[in-house]
């Protein structure tokens, strides 16, 4: 009975028992990892991951995914980068429009928000399947993107803006603060709200979910709908960090927060997993990226070790469903 009770905790605690091994063998294969330099630079680096997989969370919770986050990222970043840029100056009137800093992050985050916003309605009144849907986001978002900026960064932006990616507040970055902030809406979401018992729900049983009488569709469209705010937030520290707006900003974003998203536990037929495990799998992308970088390691190896890491958290995973 006590060993049974042993490998069921190992088991729960099997990311952050994971993460402890890597960052002990990490700590001797490297000097420079344990420096305060460089664990700030990882939770910099980690922070638009983990808030594009928080979202991604959610509707892998319901049994859906989203592929599109890193193309909404891309576009949102680049609508408040030109509400940013643009205005127009009218000498006879004696009148400028534009946006201020306030007005442009508005208008990047309500893109993002109609975006997730459209994904579900695609999803819920066509019946058009999440990873069909989303796909196609993915190439028009990516698309709108190249029009939008005509295939260069939209640079040059006030101090204001690149305090949001590259400020300190406290001693602490600001895009860690904003993860934080974001982390914890989320588990009090998912765990203290009605919404987040529905959502659970959903992903669990959706037939046994609609008859008892839950909104599946309004659901949805909000799980969706907060996906890509939140991508759109992402989206914006990119923009700030590097003071420009990257067309092709993003570009394999998706497959990190699904990497994240499934580390940290989450079944991907829904209606298991939380929040927290899925800060602990951002965590293992992070200090993986991390340590193979200082380790020197190819680029391309980097790409393979990572995929062998997704596939053995989804094999564990399937293995523990199978037990329980």
């Amino acid at each position: 009975m006590e060993a049974q009770q042993l490998k069921q905790k190992l088991v729960k605690f099997q990311s952050v028992i994971a993460l402890l091994i890597m960052c002990i063998a990490l700590s001797f294969l490297s000097d420079r990892f344990l420096t305060a330099d460089n664990s700030w630079n990882v939770m910099r680096q980690i922070s638009v991951n983990m808030i594009i997989s928080v979202g991604m969370t959610l509707v892998i919770l319901t049994g859906g995914i989203d592929l599109s986050v890193g193309s909404i990222l891309a576009l949102s970043g680049a609508i408040t980068a030109f509400l940013l840029k643009s205005g127009g100056e009218f000498i006879s009137w004696n009148l400028y429009i534009g946006f201020t800093l306030l007005g442009a992050l508005v208008g990047g985050t309500l893109t993002g928000t109609f975006l997730g916003w459209f994904n579900g309605l695609t999803i819920t009144r066509f019946k058009v399947p999440p990873f069909v849907a989303t796909l196609a986001m993915l190439t028009i978002a990516r698309g709108l993107t190249m029009l939008l900026t005509g295939g260069f960064p939209i640079t040059g932006f006030s101090g204001q803006m690149a305090f949001i990616g590259t400020g300190w507040f406290l001693e602490i970055p600001m895009p860690v603060w904003i993860s934080a902030v974001v982390v914890l809406a989320a588990v009090i979401l998912t765990n203290k709200t009605q919404l987040g018992r529905h959502i659970y729900a959903i992903g669990g049983n959706e037939t046994a979910a609609e008859l008892s009488g839950l909104k599946i569709k309004k659901i949805k469209l909000i799980v969706y709908s907060i996906a890509g705010a939140l991508a759109a937030i992402g989206g914006i520290i990119v923009t700030s960090r590097l003071d420009s707006a990257q067309p092709n900003a993003g570009m394999g974003f998706e497959l990190d927060s699904i990497a994240a998203v499934v580390i940290g536990g989450t079944s991907l037929s829904g209606g298991k997993g939380t929040i927290l495990g899925t800060v602990q799998g951002t965590l293992i992308i992070g200090i993986l990226n991390n340590g193979l970088v200082l380790l020197n390691v190819s680029p391309f190896w980097q790409q393979v070790i990572k995929g062998l890491v997704i596939l053995l958290a989804v094999v564990i995973e399937k293995f523990n469903s199978k037990k329980n």
